[in-house]
């Protein structure tokens, strides 16, 4: 899962909101960028921080914005103890509720930052009102969980292109230095030609993956979205916000999207940490073969389970050699080739040296490309990823063989009307008398629940 990273920002002038583009801005860097942080779980508030942080010029975070007031407290109070200089965010300025986000916005002028950090399912709401503002936006992966909200989110990507917008999708292993040089390395032939990748993303659960029946006291909603990763409709699940990452990069060094998929995947014992039984709706284990218009496999495995072999970590290998992608976590280094495909000390080819943190040369990037007005829009590949998750995703929980293009026109729709949900809204998902979640059943359902 993610860090807490130093993100830098870089600042842009004030246009008028109807403005068709927004040009390079604030040359020179001398003039203050105003933030707004959307969505104050752990990301928001790291990217509150990481913002802070930068060097590379004047910064305040503005506003922030959560659905739940206890949250956006919560993450202001830490904001204040952390001592970083530029929280401007008096009571004013902290908004709560299922519209807070238009008024963090609404605190911004056009060429500032919003960052979306909610679950995704709220991206392509959230996404669409910034572009509509002319704000820059970094965004978390993955920015969408289904097809029909994936188209939704690729038409506004290219309205942020035609406004010249730049976009960050949190996909921070394209900004890990030593992936970057695998993947030149493995574009220019050092690995001959790719015969096959894997990964690899088994450990215990983690975030919310295990949820037990939703307590007294609490609207289904609230639950849900609190306890978001055990829902597909608000974060696509532990297979889409927990593996984005190594599948991505894994994409990215062979410079392809799949083109289909086909999976294995289970639930086996779903009892919780306090042994409760688990009513969410992820699997416990997923083993995905995705495939390549050439006829390349990237193979893929993920597990959340107590007391088994854990690894975390993606390779690939080519005719010439093999690469070690990320060694540890989700893109850690050092990556590595060596001949033939063997891990062996005598078959060291090379091994990459840089060691700075990804989260930051995300941000660095970002911002750059905004003081400098050069090209950078990772909204497309952004959406191109989290449907390549989506795709391997539905494989598992259907049992069939799922294409790219089936994915971006799936007609099933998690969660309609997010744009027009408020506290009193049903939940997208409701559970049984038992308090059971309706979950995936491979062979059985056509669609994933």
């Amino acid at each position: 899962m993610r860090e807490h990273s130093i993100l830098r920002f870089r600042p842009q002038p004030f246009f008028a909101a109807d403005d068709a583009s927004f040009p390079a801005v604030h040359p020179g860097g001398g003039d203050l960028i105003q933030v707004a942080i959307v969505g104050c779980g752990g990301r928001g508030g790291g990217a509150a921080i990481n913002a802070l942080s930068t060097p590379s010029g004047p910064v305040k975070v503005v506003a922030l914005a959560d659905s739940f007031s206890d949250r956006l407290e919560e993450t202001y109070k830490n904001l204040v103890e952390s001592g970083v200089e530029g929280v401007d965010t008096p009571e004013e300025r902290r908004f709560a509720g299922f519209d807070a986000y238009k008024q963090a916005m609404d605190c911004l002028r056009p060429g500032d930052i919003v960052a979306l950090t909610t679950p995704p399912a709220f991206r392509w709401v959230h996404f669409k009102y910034a572009v509509s503002k002319g704000l820059n936006v970094f965004m978390e992966k993955p920015t969408t969980v289904d097809g029909p909200t994936s188209k939704r989110m690729l038409e506004t990507a290219e309205e942020s292109v035609t406004k010249n917008l730049k976009v960050g999708a949190g996909l921070m292993s394209r900004h890990a230095r030593n992936i970057q040089e695998l993947r030149e390395r493995v574009l220019n032939g050092e690995l001959g030609e790719i015969l096959f990748m894997r990964g690899y993303r088994m450990h215990g659960p983690g975030g919310y993956f295990h949820s037990g029946p939703k307590p007294e006291g609490i609207g289904e909603l609230e639950y849900q979205l609190r306890r978001f990763h055990s829902f597909l409709w608000a974060s696509g699940g532990a297979y889409s916000d927990f593996y984005i990452h190594q599948i991505d990069h894994l994409c990215w060094i062979k410079d392809a999207l799949p083109v289909s998929a086909q999976a294995l995947g289970g639930r086996h014992y779903k009892i919780g940490p306090d042994g409760a039984e688990s009513v969410d709706q992820n699997f416990d284990s997923y083993a995905v073969e995705y495939t390549f218009d050439d006829g390349t496999k990237m193979f893929f495995d993920g597990r959340s389970m107590q007391g088994a072999h854990n690894i975390y970590s993606s390779y690939v290998h080519g005719t010439k050699g093999m690469g070690i992608a990320a060694r540890k976590y989700d893109c850690s280094g050092p990556s590595a080739i060596f001949r033939g495909q063997k891990i062996a000390p005598a078959n060291a080819v090379w091994r990459s040296e840089d060691e700075s943190n990804p989260y930051q040369n995300e941000w660095d990037t970002l911002l750059e490309a905004i003081r400098e007005d050069k090209p950078m829009n990772e909204a497309k590949v952004g959406i191109e990823a989290s449907l390549v998750c989506s795709m391997g995703r539905m494989a598992a929980h259907t049992a069939q063989e799922i294409t790219f293009e089936q994915m971006l026109n799936c007609d099933h729709e998690f969660a309609p009307g997010l744009d027009e949900l408020t506290a009193d809204s049903p939940a997208p998902v409701l559970s049984d008398e038992h308090g059971r979640y309706p979950k995936p059943e491979p062979g059985i359902k056509a669609r994933e629940y």
